[in-house]
């Protein structure tokens, strides 16, 4: 492990030989020009195809030579839109040695949100990638104030002609045959790189500003404890709007020399695993949530020794991460371990690809249960805890020093406390400049002596370990006074497949409900196996399901205290997402747009109380 460290230390790019985020990518060229930088999968050919580091240069020279037309200056905003590609990078880099600062968009985000972030930032120019978005875009474009130019990845067809206007133009008309030397005008770390736009769980997204020194600062410190090494293969599949992908898996990799692989979409994840074959992966919880659920589904349907076989593999497997960790001893079941290995363990890791070091897991809690099944089977899942704010990495695990149940320690350079109400406090190199546009907001998460106030409780063992307990403001205080944070008993009740979303409710009320929308692809299974036709319309049935589901609900949060029981569940149908408002771009409740919508489905969950 630290041969791995070493290693990667010696190939790193610091931030002193980087300064700024263009300059990053310029000494990387510069080193590494022949090395393989990005794979995509090339739809005309039906292949996967790869950049090389020189390649990828002389591509940014072409965007450049194409922005520094558009009558831009220094300081100018410009928006991407797009899903992750080496266009992403390109375009990103082009603008950046400009001395432009790149704002993100979320692919999925509804247009009316995007329009508001073009409008807040004063973006000059869009690029985006499809058809479709202009379709949306075209609808609303008298609401969009002074952007300038919006570029379309792919062509016009002539069916969209009419669409078009002065402003409008596709890259491969907008972009030159070739490009000259790659400028890179801003020198300053300490400059404004980039605004990205949070979530907005509660009323309107506000801009993040974050410099080139914050971001650069908190990828060098992230690969301290991360072994990122050059020979590295990381699939992409968080949106670069996110900003843990952005440091985490564009950043990171850069600096270290690794190579990254863009995956076709999450539905075709698994497809993509096994052909890319990566070393390390990048993801929120969901994702390992859902294979998770994948291999209870398969072992629901397995025989009663299947079941105990895989069983006994994570229990042997998990011991044995204990003992490596120095928290447990040898045990005699240690020997079995290869055979284990190879009649359970490296079946499921071969569905991975069959090569993963580790994985990272970020975003949101990780279930407990979860994180123990992948350990277990020999795969290294380092929880860690950041937030746009922080550029965002704030603490880690270690492949050495790994508690699962926490995110680890602080990342070299960065500070933590408890501030009031245990909430979380930050300090270092990797606090935003501010909200764009927004003083007061500014203030009222910055302290004087420059503490960030996270907005997370937290507590932090002896050793350093941070661990999120819950969301200020998320909290439900029942009327009974007890505190109770929805996040890990909504995560317990999402361990069953059955369940798809659920939100707990129960501010200043005597008990607890929850919200469920059902997995569309188990429901059915699920009507059949109890005899019911699925019209929750009739009371009658729908007071059975409801039933039914909450002694699942009851099973699966067992080991929650009796104040936290959940009493009543009620059925959702229609998922919430982002195109009706209820979702962010990032996958996070709107938890107040939740509970306006469903004010009824709640009155009726506490009639009588």
């Amino acid at each position: 492990m630290y041969a791995e460290q070493n290693e990667t230390l010696l190939n790193v790019i610091t931030v002193e030989q980087a300064q700024t985020l263009d300059g990053l990518f310029n000494e990387r060229v510069r080193r590494s020009p022949q090395k393989a930088a990005y794979q995509y999968f090339n739809s005309t050919c039906e292949e996967w195809s790869s950049y090389t580091w020189e390649q990828m240069n002389q591509s940014v020279s072409r965007w450049q030579a194409a922005l520094a037309k558009e009558s831009l200056v220094p300081g100018d905003r410009v928006a991407v839109m797009m899903r992750n590609c080496p266009e992403w990078v390109m375009f990103e880099q082009a603008a950046l040695g400009l001395g432009l600062v790149v704002i993100p968009l979320y692919t999925d985000d509804r247009v009316e949100n995007a329009a508001y972030v073009i409008n807040d930032a004063n973006a000059k120019l869009l690029l985006l990638e499809s058809l479709h978005q202009w379709h949306q875009f075209a609808a609303i474009r008298d609401q969009i104030q002074g952007l300038q130019r919006i570029i379309l990845l792919r062509s016009f067809e002539n069916s969209d002609m009419n669409l078009r206007d002065d402003g409008v133009v596709s890259a491969w008309e907008w972009l030159p045959a070739h490009g000259g030397e790659v400028s890179h005008i801003t020198r300053d770390p300490h400059s404004l790189a980039t605004i990205i736009y949070t979530s907005g769980t509660s009323g309107r997204p506000k801009g993040v500003m974050l410099s080139h020194h914050n971001i650069l600062s908190n990828a060098f410190s992230s690969l301290q404890v991360i072994p990122v090494l050059p020979d590295d293969l990381l699939l992409s599949f968080l949106p670069l709007s996110h900003t843990f992908e952005r440091t985490c898996g564009y950043y990171v990799p850069m600096m270290a020399g690794a190579e990254i692989a863009y995956a076709r979409s999450i539905q075709q994840l698994q497809e993509d695993l096994a052909t890319v074959r990566p070393t390390m992966l990048i993801s929120v919880p969901r994702i390992y949530e859902r294979v998770y659920a994948g291999i209870r589904t398969k072992l629901d349907a397995s025989s009663d020794f299947a079941r105990w076989l895989f069983n006994f593999a994570v229990d042997v497997g998990y011991k044995r991460f204990e003992c490596e960790q120095r928290r447990g001893y040898r045990h005699l079941s240690f020997i079995l371990w290869p055979i284990l290995e190879k009649l359970v363990a490296s079946k499921v890791m071969n569905k991975l690809g069959g090569r993963l070091r580790f994985v990272m897991s970020g975003g949101a809690p990780l279930s407990a249960e979860v994180s123990r099944i992948f350990i277990g089977l020999g795969l290294p899942i380092l929880q860690g805890y950041g937030m746009t704010e922080s550029s965002p990495v704030v603490c880690a695990n270690r492949l050495n020093d790994n508690v699962p149940a926490s995110v680890g320690l602080p990342i070299p350079g960065v500070e933590v406390k408890l501030g009031e109400n245990n909430a979380l406090l930050i300090r270092g190199p990797n606090v935003m400049l501010g909200y764009w546009n927004n003083p007061d907001a500014t203030k009222s998460v910055i302290s004087a002596d420059s503490w960030l106030n996270s907005g997370d409780i937290a507590a932090i063992d002896e050793q350093g370990h941070v661990t999120i307990t819950g969301r200020v403001k998320e909290i439900i205080v029942l009327s009974t006074g007890e505190k109770v944070p929805p996040a890990d008993m909504e995560a317990a009740i999402l361990r069953d497949s059955l369940f798809e979303q659920v939100m707990l409710i129960g501010e200043s009320r005597s008990y607890l409900s929850v919200l469920a929308v059902l997995n569309s692809a188990k429901r059915q299974e699920f009507m059949m196996h109890y005899g019911l036709d699925g019209n929750l319309k009739n009371d009658q049935q729908r007071h059975q399901v409801e039933e039914i589901l909450l002694e699942k609900i009851t099973r699966q949060t067992s080991e929650f205290p009796g104040y936290a029981k959940i009493r009543r569940v009620a059925v959702v149908e229609e998922p919430w997402t982002v195109d009706n408002g209820l979702l962010t771009p990032t996958l996070k409740l709107k938890r107040n747009k939740v509970f306006e919508k469903h004010q009824a489905d709640i009155e009726r969950l506490y009639a009588g109380h």
